[in-house]
């Protein structure tokens, strides 16, 4: 009997199976068939399974569910807005409007283990700005509802305010499973960084402890966004927030030198002209306690010193006479100062070890944010004007303790909003010549007050990376004229963006669910053509890809086949074909190209079964062995 043509899945990842295959990898022992022997695991691991079930941990309402929703597998999609794109045949930048959490599970199998870093500013749960949907097991639903797509059946995004009974709780279900999702995506040398205030750093903090492991928290960095006081505050002044850090890995993952100021430069200086280039001089002396550092030193000009009352000097008697005769030593002027010892530029690291404060005149505050934001968006209305924007200083700080820009690094943020990290992401290309590549992710939330080009803040977020795009452009036209472009970095420029838009498969995927009307009949016939008539062939395609593992941004060439029109990726990594009426010739000649996987439509075959069953013995005769339809 001949095999049946498999069918392409047409979910996102499964989380589960994916968790299972790395426990049975770990621990084979505890599997029996193909499920986990819990008490065996917890004796593998040494536990006492009589022992009670207390134990510390951050627990709250739903957090059970918060489970559930992220094994839930997604059957939306992203659909292509080439008329909302920049660049789209270049570019390797990605703008998504959507929920965020079914996008991050439509991302799972293209994007897994492949980000760079990841920077996200989430509501701060103050009661006035954080929306999410009343119904989390029905993200999509919801999505659709909210965006006005389907009809809305009470399902609906809402503000969490401080006199609702689960304020907390609320935001940690929001949170939780978009946490857990986008750690499967951080690379094992990536990072996470995660803007909070004080109203919930303290949740925050031990929710990321229990997803990516107490272990690879970096540091909470303080970040002071305001340059005066606030004298109408009720209390204090709220002057700063943090950044959580944590890596994927902390023990392969480092923080990359922050480069050198002009300041810090300007402190090196070659006052008694040594061949060895600029120096500063730094205080010999120490206050803890060395035996070896309680000597006595004569200067060049006689001069004798000791280390002060209760100091010490930092090396011995023996090496602080080895410095001096290297001419490591700095005596002052006139040779009667007190030693101080020399350290040359040419011999410190090329950059700074990042501290965890940062200063607005280092890395920006919030006013010089909003001022970005109105550079590059034209406001018809005040209203409109979002408050909690950050500086593209303060994410090109990231950039620069996170990347270096050497490979194609991916930067994902999926609260984008006014899409500074995009900001943040073309400008520091464009400082060092880096070769980083972002993902944006941003719910459409509609803007008070609706104006003739900007409907939501996704919009805004678009509009902010046109304009930013268009100024980079403009500057490096400028200076070619003045003949000074050799002066900046001459790597290509990935100035661009391709626009997706969430939204439900192009395909009648069946969810499980019997009809309650008992009409089976009628559900059944909607999978005999199961492709929405609405769906052009690029909607289409860019399912495939995603659900097939292919990145969005993976180059897709278009061939004609036996007279046919067929898709290959990657350049034959993978075959398309979406016609409705297939044939034998155009099965040869796709098997003869011998692609690592192919695909054609369930209903090109049109009950051709003859030719439904060659089509499978043809591609495996020529080696094709993952062929499916859909």
């Amino acid at each position: 009997m001949t095999s049946e043509i498999p069918k392409f899945p047409l979910s996102s990842k499964s989380i589960p199976d994916e968790q299972k295959e790395k426990l049975r990898h770990l621990f084979p022992e505890v599997f029996t068939e193909d499920t986990i022997d819990w008490e065996r695991l917890q004796r593998t691991l040494g536990a006492d399974v009589e022992n009670g079930k207390e134990r510390f941990g951050l627990t709250w309402r739903g957090k059970a569910e918060c489970f559930r929703i992220i094994q839930e597998p997604s059957i939306g999609t992203l659909k292509p807005v080439m008329g909302e794109s920049v660049d789209w045949d270049t570019t390797q930048n990605l703008f998504i409007e959507g929920d965020n959490l079914e996008t991050l599970k439509l991302l799972q199998k293209s994007y897994y283990g492949k980000v760079k870093m990841i920077y996200i500013d989430p509501p701060y749960n103050t009661g006035k700005e954080f929306i999410y949907p009343d119904k989390y097991s029905e993200s999509l639903d919801t999505y659709l509802a909210y965006t006005g797509q389907v009809n809305a059946e009470g399902k609906k995004f809402s503000t969490n305010t401080e006199t609702a009974g689960r304020y907390h709780s609320n935001w940690l279900n929001m949170m939780y499973p978009r946490l857990f999702l986008a750690r499967n995506l951080l690379r094992d040398d990536g990072a996470i960084f995660v803007s909070i205030d004080d109203h919930e750093v303290h949740n925050l903090r031990e929710m990321m402890n229990e997803i990516f492991g107490e272990e690879n928290f970096i540091a909470s960095v303080i970040w002071q966004k305001v340059f005066s006081p606030k004298n109408t505050a009720k209390y204090f002044s709220e002057d700063h927030d943090y950044v959580l850090i944590y890596a994927r890995d902390s023990e392969i993952w480092r923080p990359k030198f922050l480069p050198r100021t002009e300041d810090a430069e300007s402190r090196y200086s070659n006052l008694d002209n040594d061949p060895r280039g600029v120096w500063s001089s730094s205080d010999l002396t120490a206050r803890n306690y060395y035996s070896k550092g309680t000597y006595e030193v004569t200067s060049p000009s006689g001069k004798k010193f000791k280390a002060g009352i209760g100091t010490y000097w930092r090396t011995s008697y023996e090496r602080f006479l080895e410095l001096d005769k290297d001419n490591r030593i700095w005596w002052g002027n006139n040779g009667s100062n007190m030693p101080r010892l020399k350290r040359f530029l040419s011999d410190v690291r090329q950059g700074f070890i990042p501290q965890t404060l940062w200063k607005y005149e280092d890395v920006g505050h919030t006013q010089e944010a909003k001022k970005e934001l109105l550079e590059f968006v034209a406001f018809e209305q005040n209203e409109n004007v979002l408050n909690t924007v950050k500086p593209t200083r303060l994410l090109q700080r990231i950039l620069q303790i996170a990347t270096d820009g050497t490979e194609n690094e991916i930067i994902l943020d999926f609260f984008s909003g006014s899409a500074t990290t995009a900001h943040a992401v073309l400008s520091q290309n464009q400082l060092d010549g880096g070769n980083r590549s972002f993902i944006m992710v941003q719910l459409p939330e509609p803007l008070p007050i609706p104006e003739s080009k900007l409907k939501s803040i996704a919009d805004i977020g678009r509009e902010r990376v046109r304009h930013v795009i268009k100024k980079i452009e403009d500057t490096r036209k400028d200076a070619a004229k003045q003949k000074t472009l050799s002066n900046e970095p001459d790597a290509p420029q990935n100035l661009g963006f391709r626009a997706f838009r969430l939204d439900t498969s192009n395909f009648t995927v069946w969810d499980g669910r019997v009809p309650t009307n008992g009409k089976v009949e009628k559900q059944i016939e909607l999978f005999i053509d199961h492709i929405d008539p609405r769906s052009t062939d690029e909607e289409i395609l860019y399912e495939l890809l995603l659900k097939s593992g292919f990145a969005l941004t993976t180059p897709v060439a278009e061939k004609k086949i036996a007279g046919k029109k067929v898709y290959s990726i990657n350049d034959n990594a993978l075959l398309i074909c979406l016609e409705h009426e297939l044939t034998k010739d155009l099965i040869v000649k796709m098997a003869e190209i011998k692609p690592a996987r192919a695909i054609c439509l369930d209903t090109g075959f049109k009950g051709n079964d003859q030719l439904r069953t060659n089509a499978l013995e043809i591609m495996k005769s020529h080696g094709v062995t993952d062929f499916r339809t859909v």
